[in-house]
């Protein structure tokens, strides 16, 4: 591990002791780790950033031409990885889906912790991973209790920096088996080692991650808990903190954004037979685009 990501690793852990809220947004290649490293906002006197990086396999798979089935293999996402650790310094966290089997899961950690990844998250269902957001539209399955559980133990009994953190991923508000199943699954989860908890809802409104998060701090006060806000987006950051959230990820708002302007761009090539106006109405300038990356990094 370089000395730089032995820097990177813990700073998760760190700004969650420190701060208590993180705010994230996904990255899946080099140029979008960048806007998540650089990119700020000033709204009422206060300066804004992203604090840490969501590397999720649906953007990873997306960006790749394939789909979000854990196709994309383990290997490939750590070279998703290099390229973005190569250009950035904030902390990373990696959408782990279901795993895969638990032997193979805990050699993964190692390499993630080699490689200075923060941490990783894991969901608990089985068989041919489906997109959450399909909920039960797409034939998905939970994991038991029992299993689940072993595949956290036996993930935390393998890492070696007490920094690298792993977070289960609950589906049972995705897939109808209520909110008691839920908060049973997570109490659970941590009993056999989990770092935080991730509640994910396909819910339009955020009423049924807020009850589960007041619910779980109540008997879990000091245990982060994960929200990824995507289709009940119109909830704020105060409103899920002040609920006991302790990370938002904004999780797949690059690769949404960036294919229809692609799709535009092209399509009115097409039409115009020239460049000019895609050029002139979704395009940044040449010279733009030229400096955009510092061609050396050599200090000044």
């Amino acid at each position: 591990m370089s000395f730089k990501n032995e820097l990177r690793l813990p700073s998760l852990k760190r700004m969650l002791q420190n701060n208590g809220f993180i705010r994230v947004m996904e990255a899946h290649n080099g140029l979008t780790g960048i806007i998540v490293e650089t990119v700020n906002a000033e709204c009422k006197g206060e300066k804004r950033a992203f604090d840490a990086m969501w590397v999720s396999s649906l953007c990873d798979s997306t960006a790749k031409g394939k789909p979000d089935i854990e196709l994309v293999d383990f290997s490939s996402r750590c070279k998703t990885l290099e390229e973005i650790m190569e250009v950035t310094t904030k902390p990373i966290i990696l959408d782990g889906d279901t795993g895969g089997k638990t032997e193979h899961l805990v050699f993964n950690i190692r390499t993630l912790e080699r490689m200075g990844i923060s941490a990783i998250i894991i969901e608990d269902k089985i068989g041919l991973k489906k997109n959450s957001l399909f909920g039960t539209d797409a034939q998905q399955q939970q994991d038991t209790i029992e299993e689940f559980s072993y595949k956290i133990s036996s993930c935390k009994s393998v890492q070696r920096n007490p920094d690298f953190m792993v977070f289960a991923r609950i589906e049972s508000l995705i897939l109808k088996a209520g909110l008691e199943d839920a908060l049973k699954r997570a109490y659970a989860y941590v009993d056999a080692g989990a770092d935080g908890i991730m509640i994910h809802s396909k819910e339009k409104t955020p009423d049924e991650v807020i009850s589960f998060l007041k619910q779980f701090k109540t008997k879990c006060p000091n245990v982060p808990t994960v929200v990824v806000p995507t289709s009940y987006s119109s909830v704020t950051e105060d409103q899920l903190q002040n609920a006991g959230a302790n990370i938002v990820i904004y999780a797949n708002h690059f690769i949404r954004s960036a294919y229809p302007a692609m799709v535009n761009t092209a399509k009115s090539i097409l039409t115009n037979q020239r460049a000019e106006e895609a050029s002139r109405d979704y395009c940044m300038s040449i010279k733009e685009i030229l400096t955009l990356i510092p061609d050396s990094i050599l200090p000044h």
